[in-house]
């Protein structure tokens, strides 16, 4: 699948693409076709950019994710400590969810207050 296709089914833009590519998250081949220079990305690039953009929203790095899929593919990083890498990203998202839950508790009682307020009528 050429770029565009593939920036149209996951709704990222090319440039982001190409960064993701530049950082060796996805890759590319050449084109079957010797008349051009367009490069195809495999079908399952897509199913990848939506694990690496539900990983970045959840605030791992492009380092981290090179990392965890550099080890993901060859299963084997020397020295790499996984049991650590994964503990600790494991810890900061945990970390993340109760902050963002704490925030959502707040917004749901700041919302409950108002509905509440507006439903009391307070004769003049």
């Amino acid at each position: 699948m050429r770029i565009g296709a593939l920036s149209a089914l996951t709704g990222l833009s090319r440039d982001t693409l190409r960064f993701y590519e530049k950082q060796g998250l996805i890759r590319s081949r050449p084109s079957a076709e010797p008349s051009n220079t367009y490069r195809d990305y495999p079908e399952e690039t897509a199913e990848r950019l939506r694990m690496i953009s539900d990983a970045r929203d959840a605030g791992l790095s492009i380092s981290d994710l090179k990392t965890l899929l550099d080890w993901m593919e060859t299963g084997d990083l020397g020295a790499f400590d996984l049991d650590a890498f994964l503990d600790e990203r494991i810890t900061q998202l945990e970390h993340v969810i109760a902050t963002a839950q704490r925030t959502l508790d707040i917004l749901n009682g700041t919302r409950a207050a108002i509905t509440m307020s507006d439903q009391i009528h307070i004769p003049e």
